[in-house]
């Protein structure tokens, strides 16, 4: 069986895997299509911190093939996009509608697959970098066969944590402002997150001004080239030149502790910055405390913080209206052999979304 390996320093594709038949409780999964996300590379740099070896991906779509006992709500030859959240369903905070923060969905990676005898760790309780994969049954939401499935795979990370972190987080109000610090993967999709909520005006900021036709397409009411290095004095203030007074909201999605600085300087009164990007372990943001003394907040954000079963389903049917751009997010395909070109690409930022195929 094909699929992407990290071992020691290096990832590389495989075709020796193997998978064990589906438990209780869990769904096998034959992967179309897995989207590469900027965090599969940082858990090769480890910027992630993740135990070795271990199957990557984590942002799939694919087709059902065996379902365990008491899975009943996909059945072989469904269209599934998958989730990263494996949460069990029963503890308080499951049952306060808050998946996202259930403790068995936070780190306890499992090892379904073999390799010459050796067990491979999953990663996200996902691994959609492989042929098939094994999921929880919550992970697993079937999608109408009219979403493509190399658009369908980006439901099940970025357009789950950009869009959601302005619905479900940020709560973004129709007339609110908003500025998103980094027009990648996630930042297009908070764009068009504020796009559905009816914010305005919207400012996407970034570094390498060939994306703002993309951001524009996605939601941008206007776009600010960040200059690279420095402060970022200049940087705000452009956008303020647009805000005079501040944003109402505030989006950053890059994980660079200097744009955590700029997302807070950025906020008007009683605005709020929300952090999607992943800083380094243990890295420290700087900001002025007196800066949030006009009722302004920071807010974490956890996987945009999704009902995966409910949301996945929403965007879907948005897809099919024609309010939720997805085809749109995948710059290219790559068989996954061709993961090392693919990886590259996306490191240096050539692509919005890179589409492993199998």
């Amino acid at each position: 069986m094909r699929g992407v390996v990290l071992e020691g320093a290096r990832a590389r594709f495989v075709d020796d895997l193997e998978i064990r038949p589906p438990a209780p409780g869990e769904v096998l999964v034959g992967i179309r299509a897995a989207g590469l996300c900027h965090s599969d590379l940082s858990v090769i740099d480890g910027t992630i911190p993740f135990p070795r070896p271990v199957v990557l991906g984590h942002e799939g779509a694919g087709v059902v093939e065996a379902v365990g006992d008491g899975v009943a709500h996909v059945a072989p030859g469904d269209h599934v996009a998958l989730s990263t959240i494996a949460n069990c369903g029963a503890c308080p905070q499951c049952a306060r509608g808050r998946p996202t923060m259930c403790p068995r969905s936070l780190g306890r990676p499992e090892q379904p697959f073999t390799r010459r005898g050796q067990p491979l760790f999953n990663f996200a309780a996902n691994s959609a970098f492989a042929e098939r994969t094994l999921v929880k049954a919550v992970q697993a939401t079937p999608v109408p066969r009219s979403v493509p499935l190399t658009s369908a795979a980006l439901i099940g990370c970025a357009v789950l944590t950009g869009v959601g972190a302005v619905l479900n987080r940020a709560r973004v109000g129709q007339g609110e402002s908003v500025v998103v610090l980094g027009a990648g993967g996630v930042g297009l999709n908070v764009l068009q997150g504020a796009r559905i909520a009816g914010a305005a005006p919207v400012v996407a900021v970034d570094a390498d001004p060939g994306r703002e036709a993309l951001a524009r397409q996605f939601g941008a009411t206007h776009f600010v080239t960040a200059a690279r290095g420095g402060s970022g004095a200049d940087t705000v203030a452009a956008v303020r030149e647009i805000l005079p007074e501040g944003a109402e909201h505030t989006f950053e999605c890059v994980g660079s502790t200097a744009l955590v600085r700029q997302a807070v300087d950025l906020l008007g009164r009683r605005g709020q910055a929300v952090l999607l990007g992943m800083p380094p372990t243990g890295a420290e943001a700087v900001f002025l405390p007196a800066a949030l003394f006009l009722d302004k907040s920071i807010l974490g954000c956890r996987y945009g913080s999704s009902r995966p079963s409910r949301d996945i389903a929403l965007y879907a049917d948005l897809y099919r209206q024609g309010r939720l751009l997805l085809d749109e997010l995948v710059t290219r395909t790559y068989p996954v052999e061709e993961f090392e070109a693919a990886a590259d690409d996306a490191h240096h930022g050539r692509v919005a979304r890179a589409v492993l195929t199998f």
